[in-house]
Formats: C-alpha cells, structure tokens, sequence
C-alpha cells in the first residue's frame, strides 16, 4: 500500500506539473523569442547590448525556478550550474555575460518548453476530458441535435474508444515527464565542461583524502608495529652481546635462544614489511591483471568463473584501481549477496577497461546503501572510470565498472 500511495503521489506531481507546463510554458517561451526579436532588432543601436545582458542576466533566474519545479514536482534533482562569473570593469562583466554558456541554453530550453508545455497540457487535461466526453457521446448528440437520429458505429465506438483513451493518459504524462527530466538534464544544468571539471575537483579530494588516510594508517603501522618489532630484535641482540661478555665461557645455551628469537622476530618483522608493501603495490599484479585476478578469484568463498579478454596491459594505476575494485566487489559479495556462484569478466581493448562481476544472490545493492559502493565509484572516479550497479530485489546482481586504459 505504501508502495502504491508513492505511486500516485509521483503520478499527481506529474500532472501538476503538465497543467502547469502552458502558461509557464507560453510564458517562457514569449520571453525567449521576445530577447532574441528584440536583441536583433536592437543590435544596431546604443540599447541593444545592455537589453541583451540584461535579458541573459533574467534567463539564469528564470532557469533557477525551472530547476526548482523540475526538482519538487518531476523529483529530477538537476545541479546548479557554476556562478557567473565577474571580471573587474563594466565592459568585461557585460562580456562574461554575453558569452555565459548557461543563460543561453536556458533561452533554449524555454523555446522547446512551450512544445512540451501544450503537448503536457493537453494529455492532463483535454484527453480525460474527451474520454469522459466521449461515453455519453450518444446521449450528447441527440440533445443537441433535433429530430430521431439512427443508431450508428460512432454510438458503438464512442464508448471504448473513450476508455481506451483514458488508459494512455497515464503513460502518454509519465512519456512527456521522462522528455521534461531528460531536456532540464540537458540544458538546465552545468555546462559540460563545467560539470567535467566539478567532477575531478570532487574525485581529486576524493583520492587526496583517501592517500592522506593510507598514509597515516601506513605510519602507524610502521610506528606501532614494524618499529616495535626492530626495537624487539635490537634488545634481543643486545642480550646475546651481553651472552658474550666472557670470551672464554660463553653462555652457549643462553646464547643459542637468544638468536633463536632474533631471528623468529626478524620474520615477524618481514611479514609485516610485507603486508604494508601488499597495500601500496599487490605483489600479484607483477604479472598484470591476467595473473592477479584469477589468484584473487580463488581466495574469494563463493565459486567464481574467470573470463579475461586482455589484449592491452593499462597503466599502473589503472591495473591497481582494477584489482582493488574486484576485490571489493568480491568481498560485498561474499558479505551481503548470499550468492551461490558469480562471474567475473574483465576486458580490454580499444582504450577501455571493463570489469564486471555478476552473481545470482539476492540483488538490492546501490550505491549508497551501506556496502561501499559509493566509496568505490568515488575512487574509480579519481582516474576517470565509472561504476554502474544493477541489482533488483531477488537478484541478480550485475556491477560493472569503466576505465581508460591510460589517463
């Protein structure tokens, strides 16, 4: 029930927002046409320049309300686009103006909104209109019209006909509302470049923060363990120096445990110094991606069926970004999925890495919903790749992942 009151709640926004597309729609598109009549008209005169900046300056704010309605009635959150930018002197902020990518989409996006708007207008209002004008049809034209009239196939068809019409508004405004979120996407939000360059803002503090953090877990390892460990094996050493302290009878025994431990705390010492260096550099990835995600695979507690297609070798980093990723994947698996066997496939060929990972578990994953996916997309974002998760209820699991073989 829950489930079906969302329903129609989303289902009444939509329709707010296909009545409300005309006059928001006229008006819009009136403003639109009014600024580019009216700024080629005055191009030639003093007024022409100043009007055009100003008309650009009033399609930002016009811009922010529409993402706004989008947002509240079409639940499309579309992000802001950067701020205007303001150069020192008149001229050069009239400038900026002039060429601001964002104002002129948004005149564009109010002339294809007046289309839409009429189109919306008239599927959430005239069609049920007509649907429920057209069953009482019969009735309709012999009140209107004197005399007997025959019954005929219009008085047949006017019923179903009416029906049938009613049954398509609902997919005729959820059609127009994915054209609307798809157009405010499209012309409401960052320029492409800008959105390019938010993105490796928030990926390059993303990666900033994770290195600080590895880092810093790097140093405490060292500090509280390798260190501890090297002070350990000097003590010992100094204690079998100690066993020496008479050349001429040493105390052989004494001696003999001492370097026994010395040397049990020297591959102590070793093996840490190994796990550490695994985090910074996996040993396994010496060989490349075709040697370390089948050894990978094979640790993982669900069977897992290795396809590799690797006609190119990706740059380190990529090769490291790509194996951490599959373990990741591997382990949420492991953890969450209840999956009796998965697949893994990785390819690469004409500039591009693909790593997916399929299981037949439960499904319901995404990203965000507290198994590290999130994290994830955010580190794979760092060196330009993408995540796609599709997971239904019930399963199964499909999670792929994109990079360039070479940033």
């Amino acid at each position: 029930m829950a489930e079906r009151r969302r329903f129609l709640a989303v289902r009444g926004d939509e329709v707010a927002f296909a009545v409300l597309g005309l006059p928001l729609g006229v008006l819009g598109g009136v403003y639109a046409v009014a600024v580019l009549y009216a700024g080629a008209l005055l191009s030639l005169t003093v007024l022409g320049l100043p009007f055009v900046v100003a008309a650009l300056l009033g399609a930002r704010r016009i811009g922010r309300l529409h993402r706004w309605l989008v947002g509240w009635l079409l639940d499309e959150t579309v992000p802001e686009p950067a701020a205007l930018p303001r150069p020192p002197g008149v001229f050069a902020r009239g400038r900026a103006v002039l060429t601001d990518p964002v104002a002129w989409r948004v005149l564009l996006y109010l002339v294809l909104r007046l289309p839409l708007g009429v189109v919306g207008f008239v599927a959430a209002v005239g069609l049920p209109l007509g649907a429920l004008w057209l069953p009482g049809f019969p009735l309709w034209v012999r009140l209107l019209e004197p005399g007997p009239r025959p019954f005929g196939w219009a008085d047949v068809g006017a019923i179903p006909f009416g029906l049938a019409l009613l049954a398509v508004v609902p997919a005729v405004l959820r059609a127009l509302s994915r054209a609307n979120r798809a157009l405010a996407r499209m012309l409401l939000g960052p320029v492409r470049s800008q959105q390019r360059v938010r993105e490796l803002e928030s990926a390059r503090a993303t990666l900033l923060a994770e290195n600080s953090g590895r880092l810093r877990r790097l140093e405490r390892d060292l500090h509280d363990g390798t260190q501890a460990q090297l002070v350990a094996i000097a003590i010992t050493l100094s204690l079998a120096d100690d066993a020496l302290a008479d050349p001429a009878e040493p105390d052989l025994g004494r001696l003999r445990t001492l370097v026994d431990r010395a040397r049990g705390q020297t591959d102590d010492t070793i093996t840490g110094l190994r796990r550490l260096t695994r985090g910074i550099h996996p040993v396994a990835l010496d060989g490349g991606l075709a040697e370390a995600l089948p050894s990978l695979t094979a640790t993982s507690p669900v069977p897992v069926t290795v396809r590799l297609d690797l006609r190119e070798r990706p740059e380190e980093v990529i090769e490291q970004a790509v194996y951490f990723c599959a373990a990741e994947l591997l382990t949420n698996m492991a953890k969450h999925s209840d999956a009796r066997s998965a697949e893994l496939t990785a390819t690469a060929a004409d500039g591009r890495v693909r790593l997916t990972v399929r299981d037949d578990g439960r499904g319901g994953a995404a990203i965000g919903a507290g198994t590290g996916l999130a994290g994830l997309a955010e580190r794979l974002a760092a060196v330009d790749g993408a995540l796609r998760v599709d997971s239904p209820p019930g399963g199964p699991t499909l999670i792929s992942a994109e990079l360039p073989v070479r940033l």
